[in-house]
């Protein structure tokens, strides 16, 4: 059998995956490979990862990386493209260290216009530290600190529909999932294409999170499906 084809950027010498068995991480590194490998700027990018499940990816490529603290990416992200300009700088985080610890500096750089490039994969939980409710997590949602389910009242957090508002007129941002991996694909090719024009891209990618979701194969889709009601994916602001 031959072996999955995988982008010419991956570090061949790296460890096996780290990641949970289902989780949606894997393919949307591999998609960002992809790009990379398109785009042909292995050479001139700056990888800025964040803690959480996110951190994991730091030696899947074989580019710059940055290690961020938790919620800093986007500000490290900020940072090496003021400092290189003509590098293509990718902040990579979840929607913990995204939407909660880091939000400030997600507001930030996207109200600044900052040619960042941001990845955020939501999975609605704190996956690396147990599954506790995040600010992603859906109304009555069941994780390790809400087990008879979410108090919360509200609508879960929605980032790019939040962004939209205070984001340049430029800016791109988008919504995909990882049952489809051709349109995480396009859309991260956008938004690098987008931060080369001088603007803020950020992607968010809706994730399999089976271990805290403590579901099976079927029942993982199927709650994924029913995620999906609540998060609607495609561009959220810029071009189709």
């Amino acid at each position: 059998m031959s072996q999955p084809r995988l982008p010419k950027c991956v570090n061949k010498m790296s460890k096996p995956s780290n990641f949970c068995p289902g989780c949606g991480h894997s393919l949307t590194l591999k998609n960002l490979g992809f790009v990379i490998d398109d785009l042909r700027i292995s050479s001139s990018t700056i990888f800025a990862t964040d803690i959480g499940c996110s951190l994991l990816a730091w030696d899947y490529f074989d580019i710059d990386t940055v290690q961020s603290h938790h919620g800093r990416a986007a500000s490290i992200a900020v940072g090496l493209k003021r400092a290189l300009p003509k590098t293509t700088v990718i902040s990579y985080m979840g929607d913990g260290g995204g939407y909660s610890i880091g939000l400030n500096h997600l507001v930030g750089a996207a109200r600044r216009n900052e040619a960042i490039t941001v990845i955020l994969v939501n999975n609605t939980l704190y996956a690396m530290t147990g599954g506790q409710m995040a600010p992603t997590t859906y109304k009555g949602e069941s994780t390790s600190s809400t087990p008879e389910g979410s108090f919360a009242k509200e609508d879960p957090f929605l980032g790019p529909e939040f962004l939209a508002p205070i984001c340049h007129k430029e800016a791109f941002l988008a919504r995909t999932s990882v049952d489809n991996p051709i349109q995480i694909k396009k859309y991260i090719k956008k938004a690098i294409q987008n931060q080369k024009n001088g603007n803020f891209s950020l992607v968010e990618v809706l994730s399999y999170c089976p271990t805290n979701w403590k579901t099976d194969a079927k029942r993982t889709i199927n709650f994924f499906d029913y995620l999906k009601g609540f998060y609607k994916t495609g561009v959220i602001k810029g071009e189709q």
